[in-house]
């Protein structure tokens, strides 16, 4: 294989001995799946979705169920809560590879669901690099889904860029001063699995004054859905890990004024 997106391996006359294929699932609400998605999740012979050690149903596999039957759903551990020991994330990665590959060589087409998109943070990233060396030849492909940060800039009315302005993507988990840094430069700034620092990120925003317009965001499209003011967030408050932010870049001249 020779990246992740588009990787062909050795073929047979009728196509790839075994295809998996990353589905981004989007941010939760189950509307926010393309058809192109939906056709590959429906095309696979299995769709594997991601669970916690814990067992409990996670946004992928509730937003797969809208959309096939649970008997071509298989759940697979990863572990997506243990944020501090890396072995044991290593070792769950390795589990879950070895899972994937054995429906693999038994069925000849995986998709594995992924939350928002299957290019940016994704867990799926992992499972292709494992899947390349346990099942040599088997294509991988992704199909793009709807990020948190387009639903969110959708339901709160922030526009993520105009003009030349530049966008940055920062996830949190590489802590606040990473978000400083970012929230010092141009454009807008976007922050992923921001909740568990909460409180850091007020004191970074309100340091570098882009509290004003900036919103955040989590569990969005579900019934649990909260979007607030930026100006909301308590310093040394904590909030669901998947929360969002967005900080909108500092706009003057009206309309057309970036261009």
């Amino acid at each position: 294989m020779s990246g992740l997106n588009g990787m062909s391996g050795a073929r047979s006359a009728d196509g790839p001995a075994t295809r998996l294929t990353g589905v981004g699932v989007g941010p939760g609400d189950p509307e926010l799946v393309t058809v192109k998605g939906v056709n590959a999740l429906r095309d696979a012979a299995v769709v594997v979705v991601p669970v916690m050690d814990s067992g409990e149903r996670g946004r992928a596999e509730a937003t797969v169920l809208h959309y096939v039957g649970a008997a071509k759903v298989v759940r697979v551990v990863f572990a997506l809560n243990e944020r501090e020991d890396r072995a044991r994330r290593e070792a769950a990665w390795d589990a879950a590879g070895a899972r994937v590959a054995e429906l693999l060589r038994a069925h000849g087409s995986v998709a594995f669901a992924t939350i928002g998109d299957p290019n940016v943070y994704s867990t799926f990233t992992y499972l292709a690099q494992t899947i390349a060396g346990l099942v040599p030849g088997t294509e991988v492909v992704t199909v793009p889904g709807i990020t948190a940060m387009q639903d969110l800039a959708a339901r709160s009315g922030a526009v993520l860029t105009e003009g030349t302005e530049p966008l940055t993507l920062v996830p949190v988990t590489a802590g606040a001063a990473v978000l400083k840094e970012a929230l010092e430069g141009p454009g807008t700034v976007v922050a992923y699995k921001f909740g568990r620092l909460a409180g850091e990120v007020a004191t970074a925003l309100r340091e570098t004054g882009r509290t004003e317009d900036a919103v955040w965001g989590s569990a969005l499209g579900l019934p649990e859905e909260s979007i607030r003011p930026a100006a909301e967030l308590a310093e040394g408050g904590s909030l669901p890990y998947l929360s969002t932010l967005i900080a909108p870049a500092r706009r003057e001249g009206g309309r057309g004024g970036k261009l």
